[in-house]
């Protein structure tokens, strides 16, 4: 862990589908709809209070040196909640048939990849730490958590949400998690919390994009593309370019994240609004990396991760504390005056954020 974060990082349950889409979805007049929604909900509240009720168990063993390569595990729940499960591909393992596995072994093993190649940074605490995933979690089980020890998948219900391991983005966003949790140690509640799962969703995107090699205006900026049903009408559970535009559909209502303080929701659901408002920093980021041009992780992506890992980041930091961490990082990383620099100002400046 990072010597600025001397005590045990909480661990937290973070799903990547927010709680306001499933109640939405629990309360659908059609049975194969609703069904699926509440189970999922009864699931995530069962797997919360036991997350809240317990220490950190029988998390992985970091190694006694940090190796540089990846030390992958992937277990098979076989559709019941019990974890982690039947084990079935470790490390150098060659692909199996079961594209669910093979998905999450190579989404583990790319952002493994981008944290060391782009950042030096040697797995999710920095010292190594095997990365673990379970997959066919529950029966029609549709959502994806990171419980502070481990990644689970579920399978979707097939009518709303497909496999949660085809998007590599949500592999890489709830992994993020466990990067903050190793490092900044974000609470999870308000502004915080909504910063916590912005983290997430700026590191899922880079991780797809650093697998597509793509550049800034290359990038879609979804986060969960390919992951809604045919039937829906939406393209992903977010987008980071256009908050707000990601689905509108009869059964999951409308996105409403907002892109500018100007819209920010207030509200005690969703641990305040977690989810929703994350769409503010979100867009932030984007209008830096899209500003700055080129591969997004190079300059606008080392600014978040220094802000991460720098230490001065308190876990109860509000977007203008972060905002001006991120200021900070680019005078520090890059100099006084730089386009890097004119970039993070700007960016928070449209999105109704001081930096001050």
């Amino acid at each position: 862990m990072d010597a600025n974060r001397s005590a045990v990082p909480h661990p937290v349950f973070c799903t990547i589908v927010p709680p306001h889409v499933l109640d939405k979805l629990a309360r659908a007049d059609d049975p194969a709809l609703s069904g699926p929604a509440r189970r999922t909900l009864e699931a995530d509240a069962a797997r919360r209070t036991r997350r809240a009720l317990t220490t950190t168990l029988g998390a992985p063993a970091t190694p006694d040196a940090p190796t540089g390569r990846p030390e992958r595990t992937i277990h098979d729940c076989g559709n019941r909640t019990a974890l982690p499960g039947r084990k079935v591909r470790s490390e150098g393992d060659e692909p199996g048939t079961d594209a669910t596995v093979n998905r999450a072994y190579g989404g583990l093993g790319a952002t493994f990849e981008l944290l060391l190649s782009a950042y030096g940074r040697d797995s999710l605490d920095g010292a190594g730490l095997p990365l673990v995933a379970s997959v066919h979690y529950d029966q029609d089980y549709g959502n994806a958590f990171w419980d502070g020890e481990q990644m689970v998948f579920g399978d979707g219900d097939g009518e709303i949400f497909l496999d949660f391991t085809l998007p590599v983005d949500v592999i890489a966003h709830e992994l993020a998690h466990g990067l903050t949790q190793y490092t900044a140690n974000l609470s999870y509640y308000g502004q915080p919390g909504a910063l916590n799962e912005s983290v997430s969703d700026v590191f899922g995107s880079l991780v797809k994009q650093y697998t597509l090699d793509q550049t800034a205006a290359e990038a879609d900026w979804l986060i969960g593309a390919g992951l809604l049903a045919p039937r829906v009408s939406g393209v992903a559970l977010r987008s980071m370019k256009e908050p707000g535009s990601a689905y509108d559909d009869d059964v999951l209502g409308k996105d409403p994240q907002p892109g500018s303080m100007d819209d920010y929701v207030r509200t005690g659901r969703d641990n305040g609004g977690v989810h929703i408002n994350s769409g503010i920093p979100n867009r932030a980021f984007h209008l830096l990396a899209t500003q700055l041009g080129g591969k997004s992780w190079e300059r606008a992506g080392q600014i978040w991760f220094d802000v991460l890992t720098g230490g001065g980041l308190e876990v109860d930091a509000n977007f203008t504390e972060f905002a001006g961490q991120t200021v900070a990082a680019a005078r520090t990383r890059f100099g006084d005056g730089t386009p890097e620099h004119e970039a993070v100002l700007k960016a928070w400046t449209e999105v109704g954020v001081s930096t001050a």
